[in-house]
């Protein structure tokens, strides 16, 4: 079976309820299961004391009304592993959009450290009240780690995502990044690893993008990048990213944020094809994110249709990095408080 013909069977399974599929086979289920308990006796048991938490204000003395932002998802969202507010995704996100919309924004983390896509729904329900205009969800690599079927994994995002958009939320996600550069995991479960985690992405990526949100492939936030200097990405477990793979992670899903909202420069509001951006089927536009870590997808139009015969039409984006402006932490005098009914769509 082609890559591209198991993402959709993946994300299809999902869609209709399917179980079952399973990318590495039941054959190497009990090896798989196996050795992740080795890695995970290699990289320790979690930290007692949770990430810094980034809800709050951003964007002090910048123009109203604000953007609301929940961030969900699991140990990559929250940022475990840092020490410092400004270092966290979520801080890192809200300042950057903040500075590049001039805008105010309020923040709401509810990722959890050790979260599956099981995990979604609570903090899903935790999130809408807040009346966000964009939802950022990071999730997988607990479920490749845990085994989870990716089949069940993709059908929980594709839930959270439709609960967004049915209330007018936009949703961007940050795909399952690529595990097999752990260095605490052992081959074979490494090569296991990155076959499944990379599918799953593929999945995800097409089951976002049906339910109407766009996807960022997060490949190099443990890829290529972060096995060229593993010191310097990679935190003391040797699994979470550091201050620095933070930072390398929120500016891959910076323009993506920013776009999701309308605040795109006006140069890259059409794909421009000198960066290799185009209109693909969604199966084999998934496939290609993976390989390619920070490819944007959002569904499109062809002729006035949304589907082909190859299934959803979907841009290829590459947005191009925004400059890094310094983090800042929360207002504190504002930490808690939870903006008025205000709104920014339109803007």
């Amino acid at each position: 079976m082609g890559k591209a013909a198991a993402a959709r069977k993946l994300a299809a399974a999902a869609a209709y309820g399917g179980g079952g599929l399973s990318v590495v086979g039941a054959g190497l289920y009990g090896l798989l299961r196996a050795e992740a308990t080795i890695a995970r006796k290699t990289i320790g048991e979690p930290r007692q004391d949770p990430p810094p938490d980034a809800t709050g204000w951003y964007g002090r003395g910048r123009p109203g009304p604000a953007f609301k932002v929940v961030l969900l998802g699991d140990s990559l969202a929250a940022g475990y592993g840092v020490e410092r507010v400004e270092q966290t995704p979520g801080a890192l996100l809200a300042s950057g959009l903040a500075q590049h919309a001039d805008r105010r924004v309020y923040l709401r983390t509810l990722a959890v450290v050790g979260a599956q896509s099981s995990g979604l729904a609570p903090q899903v329900d935790r999130a809408l009240p807040i009346e966000p205009d964009v939802a950022v969800i990071v999730i997988g690599g607990n479920d490749v780690t845990h085994t989870v079927k990716p089949s069940d994994s993709v059908q929980h995002l594709a839930e959270a995502v439709r609960r967004f958009r049915a209330a007018g939320c936009e949703v961007v996600v940050g795909t399952c990044p690529d595990l097999g550069t752990i260095k605490p995991i052992p081959p074979p479960l490494k090569q296991i690893a990155r076959s499944w985690s990379r599918r799953l992405a593929a999945a995800q990526t097409i089951a976002t993008v049906e339910e109407e949100g766009r996807s960022v492939s997060l490949g190099s936030v443990l890829g290529p990048e972060f096995a060229s200097a593993p010191a310097l990405l990679f935190g003391p477990d040797q699994f979470h990213p550091s201050a620095d793979g933070y930072q390398q992670m929120a500016a891959l899903m910076l323009p993506s944020l920013l776009a999701s909202l309308g605040q795109e420069p006006d140069d890259e509001r059409l794909p421009e094809a000198f960066r290799g951006e185009r209109v693909l089927p969604i199966a084999q536009a998934a496939i290609e994110a993976v390989r390619t870590p920070g490819t944007e997808l959002g569904g499109t139009e062809v002729a006035g249709n949304r589907r082909g015969t190859r299934g959803r039409w979907v841009e290829l984006r590459h947005r191009r990095r925004r400059a890094d402006g310094p983090s800042d932490g929360p207002d504190e005098r504002e930490h808690d408080a939870v903006p008025a009914q205000e709104t920014a769509a339109g803007a």
